[in-house]
């Protein structure tokens, strides 16, 4: 097949993926998720819906689409590019009548939801929509912590902690309360090392897998990869996973505690 420019750069793109299989599932699972829906890009090939989640959204139109929808593209709004065939027309050599037949693929500019503006979409998920849904969100709140979500890119953090703000680059809950557990390590006063430590990560990678345990998400707590995560550091420290964890224990179930607490108080205050 051909891919030329923009075409090549997001036949590669997907082939990235590959190169990091692990990262697989989460990129692939929203598509399932929200494939219930009349989204114009759930049409589209199982190709192209994985480079949206890729561009960090589920749904992307072209620029006249989203104009049909009463929705216009932001200034300075970059585009993304999806895969459209090429084809031509060849005669079948065993039946000797015309075909059309794909000998390549062009890249076709689309947009993001969240790079547009306008008329809102009727039963059209919002990100706030999903941040209020997670589990154990109260806590946040009550920390004074505000969960906001950005375009998360392959290679890139898919989520962050930074004192009052959690950033999250993809819809996983598992992500989040990764970074919660974070928070509740600082409030602990036990956050103390600087960057991505082994002692930090264990705790908040460890943390969020009982925590998702617990929320009932046995699927996204993925203790195979929560186990692979805090081996990647405890290679880094010439340890064990199991010596990490070890080490680390006491924060984990401080941090775990201290979340719970918080989330119930919040939710019986709420009901009072």
């Amino acid at each position: 097949m051909n891919y030329q420019g923009k075409a090549a750069d997001a036949a590669n793109a997907l082939l990235g993926l590959f190169e990091h299989p692990e990262s697989l599932p989460e990129v692939v699972a929203p598509i399932f998720a929200h494939g219930n829906d009349d989204l114009p890009c759930r049409k589209w090939s199982w190709r192209n819906q994985i480079l949206t989640a890729l561009a960090g959204t589920m749904d992307a139109r072209g620029y006249r689409q989203w104009q049909e929808a009463g929705r216009f593209v932001k200034k300075g709004a970059k585009a993304f590019h999806i895969l459209s065939p090429v084809t031509k027309k060849v005669k079948d050599k065993s039946t000797g009548e015309d075909r059309m037949a794909i000998i390549g693929f062009r890249a076709t500019p689309v947009f993001r939801f969240e790079d547009t503006d306008g008329a809102p979409l009727a039963d059209h998920p919002t990100a706030q929509d999903w941040i209020t849904s997670l589990p154990f969100v109260e806590a946040a709140r009550v920390w004074g912590i505000q969960v906001s979500v950005y375009s998360g890119k392959h290679g890139n953090a898919l989520g962050w902690y930074g004192g009052k703000q959690i950033g999250l680059g993809v819809e996983n809950p598992a992500t989040f309360l990764h970074e919660l557990a974070h928070a509740a390590d600082h409030r602990n006063g036990k956050l103390v090392e600087r960057g991505q430590h082994w002692r930090s990560e264990t705790v908040a990678e460890f943390s969020g897998a009982v925590l998702c345990r617990l929320a009932g998400l046995e699927y996204e707590a993925d203790l195979g990869g929560a186990y692979r995560y805090i081996e990647r550091y405890a290679e880094t420290a010439k340890k064990s996973v199991r010596a990490c964890c070890l080490e680390v224990l006491d924060r984990i179930c401080e941090a775990v505690a201290l979340v719970l607490e918080t989330a119930s108080n919040a939710k019986a205050a709420n009901a009072a």
